[in-house]
């Protein structure tokens, strides 16, 4: 997790920062409904590349944003999941689908 002071002053810079990448929030925005496994997230996230969605996840579990849970199983099995703090990003990206249906209601 990031320290205080590695964060911008601006509140808006450091949420932007955090989860601002196009890849981050479609993430988010998977893990609100479940958690899912890489190879799922992969394939539904249309584009992204393997190593793109890697460093997403390693970067969101560092700044504690979501989880990782590995079953002890053969092949291993991990799941990605919204911790608590991931959790309190719902409407937030609630709020972004808003916009984002008021705004196409609007074009001609």
């Amino acid at each position: 997790m990031k320290k205080k002071e590695e964060l911008p002053d601006c509140p808006v810079a450091t949420t932007v920062s955090l989860i601002g990448s196009k890849w981050k929030l479609l993430i988010i925005r998977n893990l609100l409904q479940r958690p899912w496994r890489f190879n799922e997230l992969q394939k539904n996230l249309e584009g992204i590349s393997q190593k793109v969605l890697t460093d997403s996840l390693r970067s969101m579990e560092a700044d504690g944003i979501i989880t990782r849970k590995v079953y002890p199983e053969v092949p291993p099995h991990v799941e990605y999941a919204l911790s608590e703090l991931g959790e309190s990003l719902r409407p937030v990206i609630f709020s972004m689908a808003d916009w984002g249906d008021e705004y196409k209601k609007n074009l001609n």
